[in-house]
């Protein structure tokens, strides 16, 4: 590892030396994610293996090219897991990739996000120095919680070398529930829900060919399932694909997402108790609300980032349409304070601009 680590940053002092930019690549399974990639690729794949794993402790280390399905496989043989639900995509995902992108499935409404599991990590920044931040406790931070802050930041700050990720035992207990009921009504329920001790974990409405729907996932203790299902009705689905369907909802293979045709998907970022938005097609909501997917033209762009605006939220260009023309500006604008702090942190961890230049916003 110590080899891998020195040859790494070797490449990361030549390409700051002469200017070069890096492109940092895991699986690839999220290269459409962010501006146009640009840069002389550096991989991970490398930088593979579990590090240790300590299931009393509900702490895994792995390294960063460490493929997400190896990771998860193992959890599972301990009846442990990612309660985020990171999503793989079309395969090919790894842990560092999780990190970078902080992308969460379907129950980061519930749970949390990507960020609030990552208990330390270690990174090389753009002088090529490998640097270590946090630890394998939740309670390891005195400052500033570097490691937490690299998460999302889609490799602009630097490479990620290895991860400590909190885990979690799998729920006793799952079920799903089906309504048909309308858009403003299913956000109604979902807020009412929310203020009661139910086991909620994830939901999804949909327009399914005419039908409007709302898929409501349980999780948790045995009793508290049962209770919650006895006192919010709907239809109970039975059938051995639930899972698989909540799987392919994570990963954006639902016919809803891949029948889109020649329009781009964008994702709305929006508090959960935002009514309907006025948006040119019927979205696919998911966290009880607070995420909302729409399948647009290219010139609804202004109009989309509008709708978020007003609620509160913000709108990204989350994929192209497929064999369309690259766009900048994918990711909604900066207020200037903030703008301020991400140029100023880059410039700290990468003084010279190598890593992932462009990645997150064109001129970054």
């Amino acid at each position: 590892m110590e080899l891998i680590l020195d040859q790494l940053a070797g490449r990361v002092r030549a390409a700051a030396d002469a200017g070069r930019s890096l492109r940092i690549r895991g699986g690839g399974s999220k290269d459409f994610y962010g501006e146009q990639l640009q840069g002389e690729l550096l991989e991970t794949s490398e930088l593979a293996g579990i590090v240790s794993y300590e299931p009393t402790e509900l702490v895994v280390t792995a390294r960063a090219g460490t493929p997400l399905a190896d990771l998860e496989a193992m959890l599972a043989e301990h009846h442990q897991c990612l309660p985020f639900e990171p999503p793989h995509f079309a395969g090919g995902a790894t842990v560092g990739g999780v990190v970078a992108t902080g992308l969460s499935g379907p129950a980061r409404a519930s749970v949390g996000s990507v960020r609030d599991y990552v208990l330390g990590l270690t990174m090389i920044n753009g002088r090529g120095e490998v640097l270590t931040f946090g630890g394998q406790v939740m309670k390891n931070v005195a400052g500033y919680d570097v490691s937490r802050l690299v998460a999302g930041s889609l490799g602009t700050l630097g490479l990620i070398a290895e991860v400590s990720l909190k885990v979690l035992p799998v729920a006793p207990a799952e079920a799903t529930l089906k309504f048909e009921m309308s858009q403003a009504d299913a956000l109604r329920r979902l807020n009412d829900w929310g203020g009661k001790p139910l086991a909620l974990n994830a939901s999804c409405w949909l327009d399914e060919n005419g039908v409007p729907t709302l898929y409501l996932r349980l999780r948790g203790a045995v009793a508290a399932v049962q209770a919650a299902c006895q006192s919010l009705g709907g239809e109970r689905q039975t059938s051995g694909n639930v899972a698989a369907e909540w799987a392919a909802l994570r990963d954006q293979r639902l016919p809803w997402f891949t029948e889109r045709g020649a329009r781009d998907l964008w994702r709305l970022s929006v508090p959960q108790t935002a009514p309907v938005l006025d948006l040119p097609d019927a979205p696919l909501v998911e966290w009880h609300g607070g995420e909302r997917w729409v399948r647009a033209q290219r010139a609804d762009a202004a109009r989309l980032r509008q709708a978020a605006l007003r609620a509160g939220g913000h709108a990204t260009l989350f994929c192209r349409a497929p064999d369309s023309a690259p766009v900048a500006g994918r990711f909604a604008p900066l207020a200037a304070p903030l703008d301020r702090i991400h140029r100023e942190l880059k410039r700290e961890f990468d003084p010279a601009g190598i890593f992932n230049r462009g990645r997150m916003y064109a001129d970054f």
